[in-house]
C-alpha cells in the first residue's frame, strides 16, 4: 500500500555563516595535515558572504580576461555613465550602446552584459529563487546566459551565496596552490582536485580560500 504521507520538503542551502566557518575550519584542521599548516599560517578566514547577486555577476563579466587595474578604471566609467552607481538591470539596459562603449566596453563585453540585465529584468533569474537552489540548479541557470561559465558561478556561490562546499577546479590560483601545497609535478586537474580536496567535505569553499590566501591570490568578491 502507498504511504499517504509526503515526502518533507528540501531545506535551504546551507550557507557560510560565522558559526559555520568556525566548524568548517575546525575540520579542515583534522581533515588533512598540510591544510591545517596552512591554517595556522594564515589565521583567521576571513570570508564574509556579500549576497549581491546581481552586482556579483555583472562585475564577474566586467572584469573578464581584463588586468584588475584597467577592469577597475573601465567599471568607474560605466558607473558614472550610469548615475555614479552601480546601475540595476533596468538603468543599465537604458544607457545608451554609445555611452557604454566610450566608457571602455567592448562590443562583445556589452552584448554579454546587456544579456545578464535583461535576464535579471525579465525575471529569468531571480535573486530569491538562486538563493534556493541547490548548488548544481544555480550553476545551470546562470551559465545560460553568454558570457557566464562555470567559474564565474563557482564565484557567486562561494563569494554571493555563501556556498560551504565549492571547489573551483578551473580556476588558476587554486590548481596551482594545491600543486604547491602538495608537491605535484604539474598544475592539478580536475580529478587529482578532487581526490586531494575529497577529506575537505563539506567545506571545500573555506580550504580553498586558504589556498588563495597561502599563494597571495587575490581573492574574487564582490565590493
Amino acid at each position: 500500500m502507498k504511504s499517504n504521507h509526503n515526502s518533507p520538503e528540501p531545506g535551504p542551502p546551507r550557507r557560510l555563516t560565522a558559526a559555520e566557518i568556525a566548524r568548517g575550519v575546525a575540520h579542515l584542521r583534522r581533515a588533512d595535515a598540510r591544510l591545517a599548516d596552512t591554517i595556522a599560517r594564515v589565521g583567521t578566514c576571513g570570508l564574509a558572504p556579500r549576497g549581491q547577486i546581481y552586482r556579483s555577476l555583472f562585475r564577474a563579466v566586467l572584469y573578464q580576461q581584463l588586468a584588475g587595474a584597467a577592469a577597475a578604471a573601465i567599471e568607474r566609467r560605466v558607473y558614472a555613465t550610469c548615475g555614479g552607481h552601480p546601475p540595476s538591470p533596468a538603468e543599465f539596459l537604458r544607457v545608451p550602446d554609445a555611452a557604454l562603449r566610450a566608457a571602455g566596453l567592448s562590443r562583445q563585453k556589452l552584448s554579454y552584459l546587456r544579456d545578464l540585465a535583461a535576464a535579471f529584468a525579465d525575471g529569468r533569474l531571480r535573486p530569491q529563487q538562486l538563493a534556493r537552489l541547490d548548488d548544481d540548479a544555480v550553476i545551470g541557470l546562470v551559465t545560460g546566459v553568454r558570457g557566464i561559465g562555470t567559474w564565474t558561478a563557482h564565484m557567486l556561490l562561494m563569494f554571493s551565496l555563501g556556498r560551504p562546499d565549492v571547489l573551483p577546479v578551473g580556476d588558476y590560483g587554486i590548481r596551482k596552490g594545491m600543486q604547491q601545497l602538495y608537491r605535484l609535478r604539474a598544475l592539478s586537474t580536475p580529478p587529482v582536485m578532487h581526490r586531494i580536496a575529497a577529506p575537505w567535505r563539506p567545506y571545500r569553499t573555506i580550504a580553498a580560500w586558504y589556498i588563495w590566501r597561502n599563494i597571495d591570490t587575490v581573492v574574487p568578491a564582490a565590493r
